[in-house]
C-alpha cells in the first residue's frame, strides 16, 4: 500500500515513520500542498493523506480519482478543506482524526490568554534588555471572570476544566449542552446572551456555513468594551477585517489567534527573509495587544503521537473490513 503525504515538514516524518514499523506501508512525503499544482504527482498511491490547508476540491478529486486514489486521509479533525460531495461522486472515502489529545489545543489556548493578559512575551523581552519597569504589564485575575465558551466537545470541554481551575465562571453555546458540564456548574446559553456577558471568548466548534465569521462586525457590538477572544479553532470563525475595525474602537481589548483565514499562505512556513503581501496580517501583528501563534495549539508529542496512530490505524481498517470509526460519512 502506498501512501501520499502532502504538506509534510520534518515531524511528521519522524512521528508517521516510527508508527509504521506495525504496518510496514510504503510512504511518500511532499512538502508542499495538494492542490491542481501537484495532484498529477500522484503515482501509484491508493491514498493521500492532507492536513488542513490542503485544498480537495471537485477539479483535484476527480484527478485523484483517474489516478486510481480510494481514500483521503486527513490528519486532522476538520475537514471542511474537502468536497465531500465530489468524494461521494467519485467514490473516493474520507476519514479523519476527530479526536487528538484535546488537552494540547485547550492548554495553548489558556497560555494565549495568559500570555496576553500577564504580558509575559513583553516582560521577557524588557528583563533581557536589563529593563525591570512594571509600567505596561498590567494584567487582570482570571479568578471570577465569566468566560464564554463556544463549542464544548472534547478540546472545548477540556479548556473548561482548566477555566474552572483558576476559578473562572463558565458559560457555553453548544447544539448539544453536556451534561458532566451542567453538573460541574457550567451554565448553558444563547449566543447573543454568552456574547453580551462575557468578559473573555473562546472558540473552540468546528466550521460551518452557519458560523463562518461567527465573530464578524454585528456580533462584536454586542459584547462587552474591552472584551478578550482567543480563536484556537478555525480562521475562518472571525472576519478578520472587522476585529481590526474593532481593536481600533478598544472593542477588543485583547486578540489572541492561533488560526488566521488566510493562514494556507503563511503558516507552517519560515518567510522570515521574503517580503510578506499579506497587508491584514501585518496590521495585525502590529497591535500590541495582539498575540498570534501559527497553527500550534496541536504541537505536542503526544497529540502527533495519536495522530499518526489514529491516522494509519483509520487506513488499515478501511483496507480490511471496508470503514473506521473516523469515517467521513459522505
Amino acid at each position: 500500500m502506498k501512501i501520499a503525504f502532502f504538506s509534510t515538514k520534518p515531524y511528521d516524518k519522524i512521528f508517521f515513520e516510527r508508527e509504521n514499523e506495525t504496518y510496514g506501508f510504503q510512504f511518500n512525503f511532499y512538502e508542499t500542498h495538494l492542490g491542481p499544482h501537484i495532484v498529477n504527482a500522484i503515482d501509484n498511491e491508493e491514498v493521500v493523506c492532507v492536513f488542513v490547508n490542503d485544498k480537495l476540491d471537485r477539479k483535484v478529486i476527480e484527478i485523484l480519482a483517474q489516478k486510481g486514489v480510494k481514500l483521503i486521509a486527513l490528519r486532522c479533525a476538520g475537514f471542511n478543506n474537502v468536497d465531500l460531495d465530489a468524494a461521494k461522486e467519485f467514490g473516493i472515502q474520507v476519514c479523519r482524526v476527530p479526536a487528538y489529545s484535546p488537552e494540547a489545543v485547550a492548554e495553548h489556548t489558556m497560555a494565549m490568554l495568559l500570555t496576553l493578559n500577564r504580558k509575559t512575551h513583553k516582560a521577557y523581552n524588557r528583563v533581557r534588555e536589563q529593563n525591570f519597569a512594571l509600567n505596561g504589564l498590567l494584567g487582570f485575575n482570571i479568578h471570577q471572570k465569566k468566560i464564554g465558551v463556544i463549542g464544548t466537545g472534547k478540546i472545548g470541554k477540556a479548556f473548561i476544566r482548566i477555566a474552572l481551575g483558576f476559578g473562572a465562571e463558565v458559560i457555553a453555546y453548544d447544539l448539544y449542552p453536556d451534561q458532566d458540564l451542567i453538573a460541574a456548574g457550567v451554565q448553558y446559553t444563547t449566543l447573543d446572551q454568552l456574547f453580551k456577558d462575557s468578559d473573555i471568548i473562546s472558540l473552540h466548534c468546528p466550521l460551518t456555513p452557519d458560523n463562518h465569521y461567527l465573530i464578524n462586525k454585528e456580533s462584536l457590538a454586542k459584547m462587552k468594551d474591552g472584551v478578550t477572544i482567543i480563536n484556537t479553532s478555525r480562521g475562518n470563525l472571525i472576519h478578520t477585517n472587522d476585529a481590526i475595525s474593532a481593536l481600533k474602537e478598544r472593542k477588543i481589548g485583547l486578540l489572541g489567534i492561533d488560526v488566521y483565514e488566510q493562514e494556507e499562505k503563511l503558516f507552517f512556513k519560515d518567510l522570515s527573509t521574503v517580503i510578506i503581501e499579506d497587508d491584514t496580517i501585518q496590521l495585525l501583528m502590529s497591535f500590541p495587544n495582539v498575540l498570534v501563534t501559527a497553527h500550534q495549539a496541536f504541537f505536542t508529542t503526544e497529540a502527533l503521537t495519536q495522530i499518526s496512530q489514529r491516522t494509519l490505524k483509520s487506513i488499515a481498517d478501511i483496507l480490511t473490513t471496508g470503514t473506521t470509526d473516523n469515517e467521513v460519512i459522505l
